[in-house]
């Protein structure tokens, strides 16, 4: 996944994990040159919140590093083999330890996958594959002046951490991806299309009892639970106008999407009380609970000045889950998303291109974390 960007006569291109990132490509313009949310940032731009910051990864590009629930290992998508040098076409499922050591391949080496989660105690491995319709990297939509994303047709399914004893949980046409799961082990929650709209559902852990959460037309996804297991932080792109409504169902039907922007909600897991936490219309994207459970920790481009005309820089940022106290974290790179703290929330892990070898490349991060 990523993004083109029209820069003169130029199309940029960056490329990532699918799983967290959905983004608009062109047009930043467009944006209200008034958003609700500014950045707040320190005086001096100092990662205060961050310290003891290792890099796990060093070539390729590399997402979405999630913890086991020892705390001990990290899950992530990567273009690169463990042999350090063969590159891949797309998104692979891999382990590591927190030294980026002990490097193996979970998944099943065919197909394009995404969105690696550990089950609880360790003993699995839950992600999206499309494997099972065809063994190579899903194709790239066209490249354009806008970006759309493809919605290729992932299903869900789990293997154990030695990389045998494939399971299926989805078998639904579409889209199933961007699965977590609950920190007390009993849900599993995810994107799909199954029901015609991007929205999020829940579900046990052996697929059983489906559950739908949202209904309002538009993207609904990336979604996390808090520390508690109660709640929901996710991020949602609704089409306001009538227009807007046509032209999402219109690349819907072409299994196509066209983001503008993400805003950020929380809500109760059963799937109340949503509640809309940002509201600067801008990319808000990869919200992941602090560990007290009364804020969230997201990727933004916030920072991006209006009328910027090359490709935006994002950081990550805090925010209370009333919408108040808004902090920026990372100062350094141009690209830092993906989020995620320890089971006892000393640490941080987070994808970055700060310190990349090459251009495209992105690599994954720990940090100690400084409340």
């Amino acid at each position: 996944m990523g993004w083109n960007i029209q820069v003169g006569g130029t199309i940029r291109s960056l490329t990532w994990g699918t799983c967290l990132l959905l983004m608009p490509s062109h047009g930043w313009a467009q944006e209200p040159t008034a958003p609700t949310l500014a950045p707040e940032a320190p005086a001096v731009q100092t990662e205060r919140h961050l310290t003891n910051i290792r890099q796990l990864t060093f070539s390729g590009k590399n997402a979405e590093a999630y913890f086991s629930s020892s705390g001990h290992q990290l899950v992530y998508q990567s273009t690169l083999e463990p042999d350090g040098k063969t590159q891949r076409g797309c998104y692979q499922i891999y382990i590591m330890n927190l030294e980026g050591a002990n490097v193996y391949r979970v998944s099943t080496g065919t197909g394009g996958t995404t969105c690696g989660y550990f089950f609880p105690g360790d003993r699995r491995v839950l992600f999206s594959s499309t494997h099972i319709n065809s063994t190579l990297c899903p194709p790239e939509p066209p490249r354009g002046e806008r970006y759309r994303w493809a919605l290729d047709d992932y299903d869900l399914f789990t293997m154990s951490l030695k990389g045998w004893d494939l399971q299926r949980l989805t078998a639904t046409p579409g889209y199933d991806a961007e699965a977590t799961i609950s920190p007390d082990g009993r849900t599993i929650v995810w994107t799909s299309m199954r029901d015609g709209d991007l929205d999020i559902y829940t579900m046990k852990l052996d697929g059983t009892n489906v559950k739908r959460l949202t209904e309002t037309i538009g993207y609904d996804g990336g979604a996390f639970f808090s520390p508690d297991s109660k709640r929901l932080v996710y991020r949602a792109n609704h089409p306001a106008t009538d227009q807007e409504v046509k032209a999402y169902q219109d690349l819907l039907a072409k299994n196509l999407v066209e983001p503008s922007h993400m805003e950020l909600f929380i809500m109760n897991a059963d799937g109340s009380n949503q509640t809309q936490i940002t509201n600067n219309g801008k990319a808000n994207f990869a919200p992941y609970f602090l560990p007290h459970g009364k804020g969230v920790i997201f990727a933004s481009n916030l920072s991006t000045p209006e009328g910027h005309h090359g490709p935006p820089s994002f950081h990550l940022y805090t925010i209370n889950d009333d919408g108040t106290g808004l902090e920026q974290i990372t100062f350094e790179g141009h690209f830092n998303s993906f989020p995620m703290f320890s089971p006892d929330g000393t640490q941080l892990v987070w994808s970055s291109d700060r310190n990349a070898a090459a251009k495209g490349e992105y690599n994954i991060f720990l940090a100690d974390w400084v409340p």
